[in-house]
Order: C-alpha cells, then sequence, then structure tokens
C-alpha cells in the first residue's frame, strides 16, 4: 500500500483555506501578506494564517445570524488599514453567501486606493470603500449591521464604537490596540486606589485594561451583551483582546449604574462616556 504523500509546502495554505477551491483566494492571501509571494507558507505566514482563521470563526456566528436575519446586510470595517479583515470575511462568508456587503473606511487614501484594486482584481463586487476618518465617516443607506475594528489606536477604537452606535449595529466586534487616554487622565490622580497606576508602566497598563473594561460597560448600557475573549496566545502579540458585542435591547440600567459606580471609584471619565447617541 502507498503511503500518502504530504501536500508540497507551496499547496499546504490550500488545506487551511476553506475557499481555496475557488481558485480566486492564492493572489488574495499574497496581497494580504498571509502567503509569502512564491505562494507557499513559512512558519510566521502559517501563523498568521491560523490567526485570520481563529478570528473569522470567532465572528463567523454573529455573521452568519445577521444573514438570516438580513436580507443584504452590511458589515462596516472602520480604521480598516489594508481592509485585510474585511476581505477575509468577505472570501469566507459573505462570497459564498451571495449577498451582503463589505464597507472598508479608511483615512488614508492611499490604502483606499490599494483595497479598491485589489477588490476589482478578486472580482468582490460587493466590497466599497470610504476615505474618511471614522467620526466623519457616513454610509451609503445610514446603517451597518456589523461593524468591525481591529488593531485601531488609542481612541479611535472609541470612534469605532460611537459609529456602530450611530449606525445601529446589531454586532460590533472590536480588537483594541495602544491605548493611552486614560493612563493620561490617571496621571497626578490621587485617592484610595492610587498605588494601582502610581508608575508609569503599571498606569499604562492599568489604564489600557480599564479602557476595556469600561468600554464593555458603556455597550452593556447601551443594549448589548458583551463577551470579552482571548483572540490569539500572547505568544503572538500583547494586543489579543476581542470584545465580541451583539444588541438585544435600547438600554440597561443596571450596567449603566455599574459603570457610573466605577467612574467614581477611579475618578477617570474618558470622552467615550460624553457621546450622543440617537
Amino acid at each position: 500500500m502507498s503511503e500518502r504523500k504530504a501536500p508540497a509546502a507551496k499547496d499546504a495554505w490550500a488545506e487551511l483555506w476553506p475557499s481555496a477551491r475557488t481558485g480566486k483566494s492564492e493572489a488574495l492571501l499574497k496581497a494580504l501578506h498571509i502567503l509569502t509571494r512564491e505562494g507557499a507558507l513559512n512558519a510566521d505566514s502559517r501563523r498568521k494564517l491560523k490567526q485570520v482563521l481563529h478570528l473569522t470563526q470567532l465572528l463567523r456566528p454573529a455573521l452568519e445570524k445577521i444573514l438570516e436575519e438580513t436580507a443584504d446586510p452590511v458589515l462596516a470595517d472602520v480604521g480598516a488599514g489594508k481592509s485585510y479583515l474585511g476581505f477575509v470575511l468577505y472570501d469566507l462568508i459573505l462570497g459564498p453567501a451571495g449577498r451582503g456587503r463589505v464597507v472598508g473606511v479608511e483615512a488614508r487614501a492611499d490604502l483606499v486606493d490599494k483595497s479598491r484594486a485589489l477588490a476589482s482584481e478578486s472580482a468582490f463586487e460587493r466590497m466599497d470603500f470610504i476615505s474618511s476618518p471614522i467620526a466623519e465617516a457616513v454610509l451609503p443607506g445610514g446603517r451597518a449591521d456589523m461593524v468591525t475594528a481591529l488593531h485601531a489606536c488609542d481612541t479611535a477604537t472609541d470612534d469605532a464604537i460611537r459609529f456602530a452606535l450611530r449606525n445601529e449595529a446589531k454586532v460590533i466586534a472590536l480588537v483594541p490596540c495602544c491605548q493611552a487616554e486614560v493612563a493620561r487622565l490617571l496621571k497626578g490622580g490621587d485617592g484610595p486606589l492610587q498605588q494601582l497606576w502610581r508608575h508609569p508602566i503599571q498606569r499604562r497598563e492599568f489604564g489600557a485594561h480599564v479602557t476595556n473594561v469600561i468600554r464593555g460597560l458603556f455597550l452593556e448600557a447601551h443594549g448589548y451583551t458583551v463577551r470579552v475573549t482571548e483572540l490569539t496566545g500572547l505568544e503572538h502579540s500583547m494586543k489579543n483582546e476581542l470584545i465580541l458585542a451583539e444588541r438585544h435591547q435600547r438600554s440597561n440600567p443596571k450596567a449603566q449604574r455599574e459603570l457610573d459606580q466605577l467612574i467614581e471609584q477611579i475618578g477617570v471619565r474618558p470622552a467615550l462616556l460624553d457621546a450622543v447617541v440617537p
């Protein structure tokens, strides 16, 4: 009996990528630097591919639920950068579904131009791109069923939350990056908890942690059920927290009270809490 041969290194990615059979994904994955120029996986690209697939699996249930409930759903990927998350979700979920749109929002016009070109080359006809800061972006139709923000730095994640609320998003998926606003506000503060952030390195870490706690409570106060989970292992990235929120009601007074109490105890109030929400 002949032994089954292992796939060639150049084709190994096809066993991991669900849409490989379409023949369109290789050029896309090269453009996103998930595959090398030769179409192969090295150690770094294999790790990146597994991270992308893991994130997709975390978002898939919520996105498929939206597809069941909405005839033509809109996914807005804000602070999109090279829009790789939007491309992946389109290739693996919205493309096979045959409906639904992805709108990438990115302030840097050169990246928007590149994303438009890649969408055209990939024949992703239901992908659009807007060159705009998140805070100023206006979506065609004025709504988004799902909003994602991957590694939006500092208060850009808060801009993404405001954007999602303005557009009445059913689902919000956030992977925050650097977060400095609360740490700045904590500097020089006093009170019974001051020892938690007295040293600069601890102030940065505590400030980042509290920022995401506040974001979660803020979303809960606006009627979302919030799940916070690990995106990837710490051996890959220190920025590994996924905040996934799904809306079930218009408001949650209990969460609002808990948020108010937390703000009173810490003694700082980030600008997110002053957002005007429709």
